[in-house]
């Protein structure tokens, strides 16, 4: 069988199969948050499922600015997210840098050290952080998770990894040019990794905005709570406005979506350059 001039056979005819239910299956649970987000609380559990609500209640939509504080929760996580996305950026790319290009002892021996903190779940050591944070009167403070989350092993190893991939030539025709480490690093390597840079933007971002455990270990204070735990109010004791909550988390999902779809276009190179250079 040819369509526009080329062949489909049904070998790919059964991948494109596949990748379409797949992506269906994988978008009907945002599906059906969209869903609920427009129906009363009671109407939510229906079945069978009413996918588009015969009458669309909008007003939960308005309600959820006015049963909580919402905008200050979502001003609380936006300022976490952005200091703590940056910040592991600016560490890791230079981390990342000394790791790769210079020579110093026991260099491989520190990564490897390092890298190594990934395997530990954070439930691990959350209490001894916490009981740190403590002590240096950091807690209930949004400067206690800024300063946790500020470096990163896994955004090392990223970086490290693509850096590897530049040739060092580059780097010593510069240091014969005069540039000095800092140089090198702002000038020549930040402007090479976009890929890179972007594909930690999108985990650090996605991770941090998404952060439940922290801030609810962290922060009490309603004034600095983000939107993830400010979601739990909307549970009572008695009830859960799940309408609510859907709607909610529909307008938290916004601000994910915009950073993936604006910086979709450099992952997608990034992992297409690493295949490539692997």
């Amino acid at each position: 069988m040819k369509i526009a001039g080329r062949k489909v056979t049904a070998k790919s005819i059964a991948v494109y199969a596949t990748v379409i239910v797949i992506t269906a299956v994988m978008l009907m649970p945002f599906a059906w948050m969209l869903s609920a987000s427009l129906k009363l609380s009671r109407d939510v559990f229906v079945f069978p499922i009413e996918w588009i609500p015969s009458q669309p209640q909008w007003q939960n939509y308005v309600d959820i600015w006015t049963k909580i504080p919402l905008g200050l929760f979502i001003y609380n996580t936006s300022k976490l997210t952005i200091i703590v996305t940056l910040l592991q950026l600016l560490t890791s790319s230079f981390a990342a840098y000394a790791f790769a290009k210079l020579d110093f002892p026991y260099k491989n021996t520190l990564f490897l050290g390092y890298i190594a903190t990934i395997a530990m779940p954070w439930q691990v050591y959350m209490v001894p952080q916490f009981l740190l944070m403590r002590e240096f009167g950091l807690n209930n403070t949004h400067l206690a998770l800024i300063c946790l989350q500020a470096f990163t092993a896994f955004g090392v190893f990223l970086m490290r990894q693509f850096y590897m991939s530049i040739p060092t030539e580059l780097c010593e025709a510069a240091r014969i040019d005069g540039m000095n480490e800092y140089q090198i690093w702002a000038r020549i390597m930040l402007p090479l990794s976009k890929p890179a840079l972007s594909t930690l933007t999108i985990f650090t971002f996605v991770t941090t905005w998404n952060d439940f455990l922290g801030p609810m270990i962290y922060l009490t204070k309603t004034e600095l709570k983000t939107i993830q735990i400010g979601l739990r109010m909307f549970i009572s004791q008695y009830s859960a406005e799940y309408g609510l909550i859907m709607a909610a988390s529909v307008v938290a999902l916004i601000p994910v979506l915009i950073v993936f779809l604006s910086l979709q276009r450099f992952f997608v190179e990034g992992v297409a350059s690493s295949g490539l250079k692997g």
